[in-house]
């Protein structure tokens, strides 16, 4: 793999987004979590090897994970390197992880990897969307009004 400039590095922004989140899931509530990483996972995500496409939050023992959820393994790693796809510890308030777990206890509820990503301070934090499953005809539904927004859209512009 090719070495990169300092100025390649990503410092603030987007890493990773799951573009499928909103088409497959319906989500009622957002929150923005830390992430509990390794010096060497942190140094491959500001290279942007990342993906959160089958992310999914769990909890164990009264805190939430998030498994699943791929960080590639870091090229200049010394003696010691990370496990690409391990759980890892989301970091929310206490009352956020109440709210969470007793919503993920009723059925159909999921807490799905939304966005990863480095906030203004140069953390990395990922925004996770609690919601259920989208049904078939919940999918053709949303289909339906976006075609209908972009053709209205083009009516009007004309």
């Amino acid at each position: 793999m090719v070495k990169k400039n300092k100025a390649e590095y990503i410092s603030t922004g987007q890493v990773a987004h799951n573009r499928r989140a909103n088409f497959d899931y319906l989500i009622d509530e957002k929150f923005v979590a830390g992430l509990v990483l390794t010096g060497t996972e942190v140094k491959s995500l500001r290279l942007g090897h990342a993906n959160i496409n089958d992310a999914y939050g769990i909890e164990k023992n009264g805190e939430l994970y998030i498994a699943n959820m791929f960080i590639g393994e870091y090229i200049n790693k010394g003696y010691s390197s990370h496990a690409e796809k391990r759980e890892r510890k989301l970091l929310l308030k206490h009352k956020e992880i109440v709210d969470i777990i007793n919503a993920l206890s009723r059925k159909g509820a999921t807490l799905v990897a939304m966005r990863l990503f480095f906030d203004k301070n140069g953390l990395a934090k990922l925004e996770v969307g609690l919601g259920r499953g989208k049904k078939l005809y919940d999918k053709r539904e949303a289909i339906k009004d976006r075609d209908w927004k972009i053709q209205k859209a083009r009516l009007l512009a004309n």
